[in-house]
């Protein structure tokens, strides 16, 4: 479904003084890559010849501390830069070379139901192997990434990792539906106009668009990688990366209707919660509770067992639920499929805030980790010394009293982003009398404070401070 303005962007950032000329630019994507290419291979080559100890080693340094806080902070202010700037896709145009045309994806594969079990995978390995507490296994699964990228890319068209399978790309096409900024056209005459589609087939100029979005029916960043190639592609100049209301998207229901993708926006809030509670003192209660009372079971299936039921069976049955007591409220016989896609990307805001105060808490307590981390890779490698001996003690750059009360008004914020969504929808979609109308949206109101509240009481409990030379606080 297209959408129906026939007015250029107010605001495109293609278009702006300096950085819409190098977005615009053929090679303006690598510029991006480039640094980020640099990055993954220091991962690699430290995390697997470096120091073994988390706080040492660039490698778990950078994936799990400044990573993961910058990426949000990122997707908060533009949009999904690390999609575009990701290093793993460099090697694409060997790969198409290679493929050709490539074969199609599988029909019953076109969908996210492998995205969310790839990053529910990517959680439990996080917790089960410490990830970030292991240089060695965090360059692996650096490596892991290229090949898998190249491979498919290789095999199939349509950039099936990307759109597909890639768990940080699932998690920045969820979180990037609030962002400011997105793919739009600046004149849907000249679209329609258009003979060559180069903007989807490619062009002169750049591959076009590997995840086959056509831009002037583009209405949600999810599935956007922002690699702009649709823009270099496009003979036109006829493709904006258009400034909007961070929640215009989701208020106005931009999403498909379909069980997929109305699950991995609740699998993704709700990993938000449970990737906190293994960090704090009652998931290690809760695994020796379960140990003793299922002997047959080893630690990594109770923690297999713990995180399925938080990120899977939670969802899906507070998901459910919520949706029949919606319609059953409102004596609606529309189909259970319908609410629950309905309401369920609501949620991605308060998700954001959860994760936003997560990140944010380990960047805000290890941003400076960076500095020794770095001097001592380059002692190391005898190549020269920043400053004096690498100070292990640098770490935060907020104090810690601040945190907390940081972390509270994210999730507040997030929740009340939530609410404002979920009534906009329920106003667009219910037509009975105001009174059915606030009853349809009381479960999911309930669900979100309740999830909310849960995250707050997570925040307040002594937290794991990974990668970092100080483990608690």
């Amino acid at each position: 479904m297209t959408t129906r303005s026939a007015t250029a962007p107010s605001f495109d950032l293609l278009h702006a003084a300096i950085i819409g000329r190098v977005l615009r630019w053929r090679w303006g994507r690598l510029l991006f890559q480039i640094p980020l290419l640099f990055l993954a291979l220091l991962i690699i080559y430290d995390g697997l010849t470096g120091p073994q100890l988390a706080p040492e080693n660039m490698a778990t340094v950078s994936a799990w501390i400044h990573y993961r806080g910058l990426v949000m902070l990122a997707l908060l202010l533009v949009g999904n830069l690390f999609c575009m700037g990701c290093p793993f896709t460099l090697p694409r145009t060997l790969a198409r070379r290679i493929s050709g045309r490539g074969r199609r994806w599988p029909r019953a594969l076109r969908n996210k139901w492998l995205a969310i079990a790839l990053l529910f995978l990517i959680f439990f390995l996080y917790e089960w192997l410490d990830l970030w507490a292991s240089p060695w296994l965090t360059a692996w699964v650096a490596i892991a990434y290229f090949a898998a990228a190249f491979a498919l890319e290789a095999l199939f068209a349509e950039s099936p990792f990307c759109k597909y399978l890639c768990p940080l790309g699932s998690f920045n096409f969820v979180a990037s539906t609030i962002s400011p900024f997105q793919i739009t056209v600046r004149s849907r005459d000249a679209c329609r106009i258009c003979e060559s589609k180069d903007c989807i087939r490619g062009g002169e100029n750049a591959l076009g668009c590997g995840l086959e979005l056509y831009a002037p029916q583009v209405r949600s960043n999810f599935d956007c990688t922002f690699c702009l190639d649709c823009a270099r592609a496009c003979p036109h100049d006829n493709v904006a990366l258009a400034a909007r209301p961070p929640l215009r998207e989701l208020m106005r229901d931009a999403w498909p209707h379909r069980w997929d993708v109305a699950f991995l926006a609740l699998v993704w809030v709700a990993a938000s919660l449970s990737n906190a509670f293994g960090m704090v003192p009652p998931v290690y209660a809760l695994e020796a509770s379960l140990l003793t009372w299922l002997p047959f079971l080893n630690k990594a299936l109770v923690l297999l067992l713990i995180f399925a039921v938080l990120n899977l069976a939670a969802p899906a049955a507070l998901g459910l639920a919520a949706s029949w007591l919606s319609r059953s409220l409102v004596r609606s016989s529309e189909p259970l499929r319908r609410v629950f896609a309905r309401y369920a990307p609501a949620f991605v805001p308060l998700g954001f805030g959860v994760w936003f105060a997560h990140y944010g808490f380990h960047f805000a307590t290890g941003a400076l980790t960076i500095v020794p981390a770095l001097q001592n890779f380059l002692i190391d490698h005898g190549i020269f010394l920043l400053g004096d001996r690498p100070n292990w003690a640098l770490g935060p750059i907020l104090p810690y009293s601040w945190l907390l009360p940081l972390q509270m008004a994210f999730t507040l914020i997030g929740l009340l982003a939530t609410l404002l969504v979920l009534g906009e929808r329920n106003r667009q979609i219910v037509s009975s009398s105001s009174r059915h109308s606030i009853l349809a949206l009381l479960p999911w109101a309930a669900l979100a404070i309740a999830l909310a509240f849960a995250a707050i009481y997570l925040f307040t409990l002594p937290m794991e401070m990974r990668g970092t030379m100080s483990m608690g606080h």
